[in-house]
């Protein structure tokens, strides 16, 4: 029983030696192996008596059971102390701030957009959506632009399939078909509420019509200042007695809000466009900063044509209004001091990061 006792004891030593799993199953191999001090035991007991067996195997088997044990208990030693060698080389300082993706922003031309919107709804105005891709009639023909009129060609026009030969469909050039297509059903709503059937222009009492459209718009034109793709707010006032000076009063406001400008200056140039007469290009000048004192061009406008009212089926002796256009991919420019028109769209991340 010594003997199995010292075995015991040196198994243990053995194992409390090893430093790591491999050192520990070959000091396993000494005790328990086939060719272990365990086994050879074992082996031995074939040619001992009957009673003697049975009381040295029991004792063998407890020696070999608590040798077991302290073979687990330090393969779990062993275990351990890699699990924390581990998370020490591999430890989080937690006062250290996490680390967070970016926040994404507004587009600086979506800004704008909001801020126009915002302006313009201060002061009463609705705004109008409306289809991308559009009739001839609405783009073109109801703007007192017909087939032949010189106009259309200034337009460089996307064409799609769908329509006619004599009625194409093509991507809107600007949104003044917003405009009539508002117009329209706001005169048909308010027909319907009168009883006043569809025959003939409307010349009755209504609410006036007070909208912009914003949105995007196609030609074919590409460089520093232009793209394919672009913006365009339009605005409409129509009423029984809305004037050109309406028109000053409103654009003026706007602008000077817009750029928080009060000594802005404004002027009407007079000018040519088939749905407004009479037609001026609108000018702003600053006072102070990088562009004080040139002359910037940013939007059109006018009265809208007599053939416009009726094409909205109004009665043109009675309803009178104005309209105007502007690009608000250009009022961003200046606002911010950009350059050139393609960084809108170039997705640099640089550049637009500079606007959050």
């Amino acid at each position: 029983m010594n003997d199995l006792n010292t075995v015991v004891e040196s198994a243990k030593a053995a194992f409390a030696q090893a430093t790591t799993p491999a050192d520990l199953e070959n000091a396993k191999a000494l005790f328990l192996g086939k060719s272990g001090r365990i086994t050879e035991l074992m082996k031995g007991m074939a040619a001992l008596p009957v009673e003697q067996k049975k009381s040295l195997g029991a004792a063998i088997n407890l020696a070999k059971q608590a040798i077991e044990a302290a073979l687990n208990a330090r393969r779990q030693a062993l275990a351990d102390a890699q699990l924390q060698a581990q998370l020490q080389a591999e430890a989080l300082d937690v006062t250290l701030p996490g680390r967070q993706r970016g926040q994404g922003g507004l587009h600086p031309v979506s800004i704008t957009l909001e801020r126009i919107e915002a302006i313009f709804g201060s002061m009463g105005f609705e705004v109008a959506q409306g289809p991308e891709i559009e009739t001839d009639w609405f783009n073109f023909t109801a703007l007192n632009t017909p087939e032949d009129h010189p106009a259309r060609s200034m337009h460089d026009t996307f064409y799609v399939e769908g329509g006619t030969a004599t009625a194409p469909n093509l991507l809107r050039t600007h949104t003044s078909p917003i405009q009539i297509r508002h117009a329209v059903q706001h005169v048909k709503k308010h027909r319907d509420a009168l009883g006043a059937g569809s025959d003939g222009l409307f010349s009755g009492t209504m609410p006036e019509i007070r909208v912009i459209a914003p949105g995007r718009t196609y030609r074919v034109d590409s460089d520093a200042t232009h793209s394919p793709m672009f913006h365009q707010c339009e605005g409409l006032w129509i009423g029984e007695n809305v004037s050109f000076k309406d028109l000053k009063f409103v654009f003026t406001d706007f602008c000077r809000i817009f750029f928080e400008s009060n000594d802005l200056m404004l002027r009407f140039r007079p000018s040519f466009f088939p749905f407004t007469e009479p037609s001026a290009e609108i000018d702003i000048q600053f006072q102070s900063g990088p562009l004080a004192g040139r002359w910037l061009e940013v939007a059109g406008s006018g009265q809208v044509h007599p053939n416009v009212v009726s094409n909205m089926g109004l009665d043109p002796e009675k309803f009178i209004g104005f309209a105007f256009g502007m690009g608000p991919d250009r009022l961003t420019m200046l606002r911010y001091g950009v350059s050139d028109l393609r960084l809108f769209f170039d997705s640099d991340i640089r550049f637009l990061s500079q606007f959050q």
